[in-house]
């Protein structure tokens, strides 16, 4: 019977692309078109990972301020208008990323990106970045009508991949990634230096990394241990 290729899937943002730089500018535009001061760099970079929407609410929460959903929505849309037109400004892969990627397919691997930003954006970030051709499928909050952690959307995508749930892995930096990895009853590892409130060694991965470079013995190690 012919090798069953394992599929790695990824998450993006703060995973495979440090994006905080394009995202937080944008929400200090909105922010600022609203009369809303903006929120300190620090403090809002664990906010990113559950969509504009979201990061725009936490933002609120964090100075008090409260709008109706009317002004909300009016928010979001100008979030996203605003970031699909700079979103490749000054986002960039983290360090070892590409490197990564290459021995991973040259191992045999099928790469995927598995986000819960909208697809769209994912796919104008990923070929603003020349990267989309690295991945066999790339799948958003959108995509199948249902947002991580559920796990149909990471199912789905190993799927779309022509993979099999018993031979892949998902890589992430937050709670969410690691819970639908849980879900869908395959390994989790997790990156140190990616957006989470609750820090990435206490998440509960199978293996946590520190750079990239580190990815492909910990995807060995994971499979190993699924496969024994």
């Amino acid at each position: 019977m012919p090798q069953v290729r394992p599929v790695i899937a990824f998450d993006l943002d703060g995973t495979l692309v440090d994006t905080a730089p394009d995202l937080l500018a944008t929400l200090d535009v909105v922010l600022s078109a609203h009369g809303v001061a903006p929120v300190d760099r620090d403090e809002a970079r664990p906010m990113i990972g559950g969509g504009a929407r979201l990061l725009i609410v936490r933002a609120l929460r964090r100075v008090g301020v409260e709008v109706d959903a009317a002004e909300l929505d009016r928010m979001n849309r100008q979030f996203l208008d605003h970031y699909a037109a700079h979103i490749a400004d000054t986002s960039r892969p983290f360090p070892g990323v590409l490197d990564a990627l290459d021995r991973l397919e040259a191992r045999g691997a099928i790469l995927a990106v598995c986000t819960n930003k909208l697809e769209y954006l994912a796919r104008l970030l990923l070929d603003g970045l020349g990267l989309s051709p690295r991945f066999a499928a790339i799948t958003g909050a959108d995509t199948f009508g249902i947002s991580k952690p559920d796990p149909l959307p990471l199912l789905s995508t190993i799927s779309a991949c022509g993979g099999v749930p018993g031979h892949a892995v998902m890589v992430g930096d937050s709670a969410t990634d690691v819970a639908t990895a849980r879900a869908a009853r395959i390994p989790a590892v997790a990156v140190s230096f990616g957006y989470t409130e609750t820090p990435a060694a206490e998440l509960g991965a199978d293996r946590l990394i520190h750079h990239f470079a580190e990815l492909e013995c910990a995807v060995d190690d994971v499979l190993r241990s699924t496969a024994a």
